[in-house]
This record gives C-alpha cells, sequence and structure tokens, in this order.
C-alpha cells in the first residue's frame, strides 16, 4: 500500500513543475506552455485517482 502513496506523491510533483513550466513558457512559446498545462490537469487527476484506490484498498483491508 505503501506505493500507492509514493506513486500519488510523484504526481502531485510532476503537476507542481509542470505548473511552473507552464508560466514559464506561456510567453515565449505556446505551444509548448500548453503541452506543460495538459500535463499538468493529467498529472493532478492521475493523483486523485491514485489517492481514490488508495483509500478505497485500506478501507477494504480493515
Amino acid at each position: 500500500m505503501k506505493h500507492y502513496l509514493i506513486s500519488e506523491i510523484i504526481y502531485w510533483v510532476i503537476a507542481i513543475i509542470s505548473i511552473f513550466s507552464f508560466f514559464e513558457n506561456l510567453g515565449s512559446n505556446d505551444d509548448r506552455a500548453y503541452i506543460f498545462l495538459g500535463f499538468s490537469i493529467l498529472s493532478v487527476f492521475m493523483a486523485l485517482f491514485r489517492r481514490y484506490f488508495r483509500k478505497k484498498y485500506s478501507n477494504k483491508i480493515k
């Protein structure tokens, strides 16, 4: 179950880095900025998805 928490944290870190990269590339390279925005949205979705299954799995064990 610990690997679910670690992968959730990794997705949050990827989302934060992607958001910073989005703002960094917004004025100079818009196409690249929107790709980073897509990565950040996908990472947030995957982190929430992992959290849902981690909590579901931990409640099932108890």
